[in-house]
């Protein structure tokens, strides 16, 4: 089990390099960054708020780290050329020295593509692209050359060099839904999504089904789940935190209560939890409250987190 923060693109640069020097020195196994241009309103932060674009910020953070693994969580397809990602991210990789975790979506957020002029296709639409950008990727970094003409992507005898640090630079995809889960089986090495146990588990079998008739071992896919985290003593907060972001998954209570939800997500096949830092706090506070998750989950799965 890897436990990774997730510090809000829309707070100051400072506290975003905080909690990443933070989960570095205190034995967290990753960071990661949302790719979008501007909040939305919700969960991502108020519309006007200054945002930090993703693919510099995990650039940034691969530079003043040594040890966590990084990554954009996710980078949306809709408005990344995979044939840009793909440079990118073999860059990345040798600036981190091996430790890039490339995150993939479909792309969602209407407001951003509004703003920018950028084109948001129909779901079905998206879901194609998505396939064809992983696809495309996958070649690039793995292949001398890549020829590809689906019909969202084309690319012709495409060279792209260097090639990554690692052997096979990790591919995250972030979906739930049936069509996009056959993405995943058929690309990713790691499949991210918002769910508690239970949910996971119904959405985990949907997706070792999809890679068996794929011709897939299920088990080649990595489970990479986050939830909202606030942490209190108060249960009346708590059941109030999680009805307000409801059907979101969200957790509120001790640390020791998030330990056991940490637990049955690790009997669910679980590899990586990924904690937002959105309802921690800043600065010191959110140093204690990282410190505290860190140690609850290490009493009941004592082999994670580690360095």
């Amino acid at each position: 089990m890897r436990l990774a923060v997730w510090p809000l693109a829309q707070q100051p640069w400072a506290d975003v390099l905080g909690a990443a020097v933070h989960a570095d020195a205190t034995g967290w196994d990753g960071v990661y960054v949302a790719d979008h241009f501007m909040g939305d309103g919700h969960r991502f932060g108020p519309v006007e708020g200054p945002t930090w674009e993703a693919t510099a910020a995990v650039a940034a953070l691969a530079a003043v780290t040594s040890r966590v693994r990084v990554g954009p969580l996710v980078l949306g397809a809709t408005y990344r050329h995979p044939a840009v990602v793909a440079r990118w991210a073999a860059t990345v990789d040798h600036v981190s020295g091996g430790r890039l975790v490339l995150g993939l979506g479909a792309g969602w957020q209407a407001n951003e593509h509004e703003q920018y002029g950028i084109a948001l296709p129909s779901p079905g639409h998206r879901v194609r692209l998505l396939d064809e950008t992983c696809a495309a990727i996958r070649g690039l970094l793995d292949r001398p050359r890549t020829t590809l003409h689906g019909v969202t992507v084309h690319l012709t005898d495409a060279i792209a060099e260097p090639k990554p640090v690692q052997p096979r630079l990790p591919l995250l995809v972030g979906a739930k839904g049936d069509r996009m889960l056959e993405v995943v089986a058929r690309h990713a090495d790691v499949w991210n999504l918002w769910a508690l146990p239970g949910p996971l588990a119904e959405r985990s079998a949907v997706l070792d089904r999809r890679s068996e008739e794929l011709g897939r071992d299920p088990a080649e896919i990595e489970r990479s789940v986050q939830a909202l985290v606030l942490l209190t003593d108060d249960a009346t907060e708590a059941r109030a935190f999680v009805d307000r972001h409801a059907p979101r998954a969200a957790f509120a209570g001790p640390p020791e209560a998030f330990a056991e939800l940490v637990g049955a997500w690790h009997d669910a096949g679980v590899a990586e939890v990924v904690v937002p830092d959105l309802h921690l706090g800043r600065g010191n506070q959110r140093a204690d409250a990282l410190a505290a998750l860190r140690t609850a989950v290490a009493e009941v799965l004592p082999a994670a987190p580690g360095p």
